[in-house]
């Protein structure tokens, strides 16, 4: 970190909390929307990574997430935690529309294809407004700040978390 510069802030780890909890229930949109604020907040994804992931991203067997990240043009692969893959499986058996699609989320209205570019982040500012979080970002980068704080304070070095994020460099 340069002298002049700081970590980007993002919401409190409590704001991220909360805000999970108004994507429970059983609405097609509430389902789809928690699976990605969770793959948001928990892996420090952006949005064009959850938007473009792919059905055969998610291992089940070996229980992994493999993440091309389209910034550094590599593949990360994560541990699939339980609380994530509990909300993707959800979203695939329950909300997402069939389709030849292979993305992992779609639009859930006809005609079902893949998320337009920007969506993620309106759905994440859109959620956050209705939170009524002051926050001096709205847009779905917040919860890639959020997730690097959280690993800051839980004691991972700069290093790790930046590994964990993707970046070339610390």
């Amino acid at each position: 970190v340069y002298s002049q510069e700081s970590i980007p802030r993002g919401p409190e780890w409590g704001d991220v909390q909360r805000l999970l909890t108004t994507v429970e229930g059983d609405q097609p949109a509430n389902i789809r929307d928690r699976a990605m604020l969770m793959l948001l907040s928990i892996y420090g994804l952006r949005a064009g990574e959850v938007r473009c992931l792919r059905l055969e991203a998610f291992d089940w067997c070996h229980e992994r997430l493999t993440v091309p990240r389209g910034k550094t043009q590599t593949t990360h692969t994560y541990p699939l935690t339980r609380q994530v893959g509990n909300a993707v499986l959800r979203y695939l058996q329950i909300a997402r529309p069939r389709s030849v699609h292979r993305q992992v989320f779609l639009t859930l209205r006809p005609p079902f294809r893949p998320l337009a570019r920007g969506s993620v982040t309106g759905m994440v500012v859109r959620r956050w407004r209705r939170l009524g979080v002051e926050l001096p970002h709205y847009g779905s980068h917040s919860l890639r700040h959020s997730c690097a704080n959280h690993l800051l304070q839980e004691g991972l070095s700069l290093q790790e978390i930046g590994d964990h994020l993707g970046h070339k460099h610390p």
